[in-house]
């Protein structure tokens, strides 16, 4: 029969983590026993509106650089913004539509 050296309850916990004497391996730990460490539901809404308000600034860059582009062309490209003098409409009424 052979006999083996004591073994040390630490250097096996280092070791092999999970598996020493006083550890429950078998039980995975469940993500649910946690509290919730994301954002509130305020903070989230106030990420999503400001993710919208930045797209927003995008799309209207892109617009009025296309707007330039085709101007510069010779092209009228029914381009308008909040508080323009003159509505969408005054471009339907002369015959422009949008590519």
């Amino acid at each position: 029969m052979h006999r083996f050296p004591p073994v040390d309850d630490d250097l096996v916990g280092v070791l092999a983590p999970g598996s020493g004497p006083g550890s429950d391996s078998a039980a995975p730990v469940s993500p649910w026993s946690r509290p919730w460490t994301g954002p509130a539901k305020e903070e989230a809404q106030e990420l999503f509106r400001q993710q919208a308000e930045t797209a927003l600034e995008l799309h209207l860059c892109r617009e009025r650089r296309r707007a330039a582009v085709l101007a510069t062309m010779g092209v009228d490209y029914p381009y308008t913004y909040e508080g323009a003098p003159f509505p969408a409409s005054a471009f339907e009424t002369a015959g422009v539509v949008a590519a």
